[in-house]
């Protein structure tokens, strides 16, 4: 997942580097007063979503695959540790009854 973050976020630098010379040279607008930062920013975000949502098709899928095995995994330890303590309550239960029935 870090590498996934990492490479968006380097693809994001690069096309804020490309905003910023456009707007540097006049090709693209400044921007309105002190706004200028903010469109640059924004201008860079548009376009790096699609860029990466194509690029890093192949790491976003691998990085969702350890999320579901994270998860499935969890998911099966939370069952095994609720499984261990209903047989322990069974046991207790079934050793109150006994006690119950010996005392009678």
């Amino acid at each position: 997942m870090l590498r996934y973050t990492l490479m968006r976020l380097g693809i994001f630098v690069g096309c804020f580097v490309v905003v910023w010379g456009l707007v540097f040279t006049g090709v693209a607008p400044r921007g309105l007063g002190a706004s200028n930062g903010a469109w640059m920013i924004l201008l860079a975000l548009v376009l790096s979503a699609p860029i990466s949502f194509v690029v890093l098709r192949n790491q976003r899928d691998r990085a969702s695959e350890q999320i579901v095995r994270r998860v499935d995994r969890a998911k099966a330890n939370l069952e095994a540790n609720r499984n261990q303590e209903d047989a322990a309550d069974d046991t207790a239960r079934a050793q109150g009854r006994t006690a119950q029935s010996q005392a009678s």
